[in-house]
């Protein structure tokens, strides 16, 4: 797709159509995702992860719908369509900047508990411990044994490594004996 996607046809694809009688319930593919699935998001919205990440999308933080749509883009797809790549976390920092700007402006509480969530993944990827600590407290606003629990997960690897050892092969960095240890039996997130 070269023209970029409209606010709307990102969020209806994540969180299917507003007329949807699914549209904003929980789906397995968001962690549970496929191939195709992956493909699939790579050729629709490649190229507006690119611009998102970049800043070229910018303006769409002025509005909850805007800001969410853009921390998809720079959050969760790159992790779809860039698996097990660097790639798949270069939308990292902009996601954190419109997820603290979303926050400063209120825009979670636009959204239902499974749309607002996204706006928190950010600080749940960070490899920063405050951010880690602040993703606990705002999923608890959420509630959910399983986002609980994964919030916990994220903060207790962070804690231990000050960093993800899952992500250093691909980011090339050199994992220590702790992490490698760690890694034989380790959730991967995804990656």
């Amino acid at each position: 797709m070269t023209d970029t996607p409209s606010i709307r046809d990102i969020l209806d694809f994540w969180f299917l159509p507003l007329s949807d009688p699914d549209h904003g319930k929980p789906r397995e593919i968001w962690w549970q995702s496929t191939p195709a699935f992956d493909a699939e998001t790579v050729g629709r919205f490649g190229a507006a992860i690119e611009r998102a990440v970049a800043g070229g999308l910018d303006p769409w933080k002025t509005s909850p719908e805007g800001a969410l749509a853009l921390i998809l883009l720079c959050d969760q797809f790159p992790r779809n369509c860039f698996r097990r790549t660097a790639r798949a976390f270069n939308g990292d920092t902009k996601a954190l900047e419109i997820a603290r700007f979303s926050l400063a402006c209120f825009y979670p509480v636009a959204f239902g508990l499974n749309q607002r969530l996204f706006f928190y993944m950010p600080f749940g990827h960070s490899e920063a411990l405050a951010d880690q600590h602040l993703a606990c407290a705002l999923f608890d606003t959420i509630g959910g044994e399983d986002n609980l629990r994964s919030a916990a997960e994220h903060r207790d690897v962070i804690a231990r490594f000050g960093r993800f050892p899952h992500r250093n092969e691909v980011l090339g960095r050199v994992s220590t004996a702790e992490e490698l240890d760690y890694l034989r039996d380790a959730k991967r997130y995804g990656q």
